[in-house]
């Protein structure tokens, strides 16, 4: 591998301070993967986005709303913390594999990373900060190179994220071939900024996104805890808009688990700007601090879900951030978001 230039730190000579939290860059979803050679593309992961801090050898794992999760995965702070850096802010996910080696939310959540530490893994697909030195501002192709070379000969529980440099719609069409969540993709030659833009572009395989958890009916037939969620999103005011109902995709600890978190957050106000379409007997309103997502096929005319399925809880996102996704065809770097 060509050895990359050393990127300059942004604001001095000399070494930096290590910041405590760098709100990650997110991408904007769009219907199509871009063209043109100014793009790179990686496999979209499917898993908790952290940001892993090395210190001095200690490393701290932080979710993309700032919660720490160090404790919950040791084995991954452990790794990192014997990277050959003194100091370093990586980007990447916690991923957990299934029996055919594809990324798995749902395995992610079920697995102990005490008892099964091995099963998980930490893909890094960006650095930030590298011995103390930020390389933000350093075109992405080279933040790569220098993370590949951070992290070459590292075994176990540490994984860098290849990127492709074909056109984007093969990449996406093998990746959907291979039942995978989609891809995302990069300018090459952008640096890295927090927040939403347009140099990081992400397209789907299936329509999925997380949602508010608003309430839940009683259950029917030979259903525990409860029938359904009743689910929203933020509109650009604020406020909740009602988006349907999901009720399947349920496993029984599932819903034991999360029937017990329901009832104790429940509360007499109605949390949508409109009941409409979401009260009705058998329903109960929660606090909205739940976020679940879910996988649906399209929506309605009206702002409803049809044929949502439950994936999971999300809890390193928060619900105050949660939309409706809209899938966009504008790809150019200057656009807004």
């Amino acid at each position: 591998m060509p050895k990359p230039r050393d990127p300059a730190p942004r604001r001095r000579t000399g070494a930096l301070a290590l910041p405590d939290w760098i709100a990650p860059q997110l991408a904007t979803l769009v219907s199509q993967p871009p063209a043109g050679n100014q793009w790179v593309h990686e496999l979209k992961l499917d898993g908790y986005r952290i940001l892993v801090r090395i210190a001095n050898g200690r490393a701290t794992l932080l979710t993309r709303n700032r919660q720490e999760w160090t404790d919950r995965y040791p084995t991954v702070a452990a790794a990192a913390a014997a990277l050959p850096v003194n100091g370093a802010i990586l980007d990447g996910e916690v991923v957990a594999l299934d029996r055919l080696g594809i990324p798995s939310f749902q395995a992610l959540q079920q697995a102990s990373d005490l008892v099964a530490g091995r099963s998980l893994s930490y893909v890094a697909f960006d650095l930030l900060f590298l011995d103390w030195r930020d390389v933000r501002e350093a075109p992405l192709i080279e933040r790569k190179a220098l993370l590949a070379r951070l992290l070459h000969g590292s075994k176990g529980v540490l994984g860098y994220s290849q990127h492709f440099e074909e056109p984007g719609q093969a990449v996406y069409e093998r990746a959907c071939r291979m039942g995978l969540e989609g891809i995302v993709s990069k300018q090459r030659e952008a640096g890295y900024t927090s927040g939403r833009g347009q140099s990081w572009l992400k397209t789907k395989c299936i329509a999925r996104q997380e949602f508010v958890i608003g309430g839940y009916t009683d259950p029917a037939g030979g259903r525990t805890e409860f029938g359904s969620l009743l689910l929203g999103v933020h509109d650009a005011n604020g406020r909740l808009v009602y988006a349907g109902r999901v009720g399947t995709g349920f496993g029984h600890a599932m819903l034991k688990a999360l029937g017990r978190r329901l009832r104790s957050l429940e509360q007499r106000q109605c949390p949508f700007e409109s009941a409409a379409g979401a009260a009705g007997p058998g329903v109960h309103w929660v606090k909205p601090v739940l976020v679940a997502e879910v996988t649906f096929t399209e929506w309605t005319d009206d702002g409803r879900l049809r044929h949502p399925s439950f994936i999971a809880l999300r809890e390193d996102k928060p619900a105050s951030e949660v939309i409706r996704e809209q899938r966009g065809r504008q790809t150019h770097p200057d656009s807004a978001s």
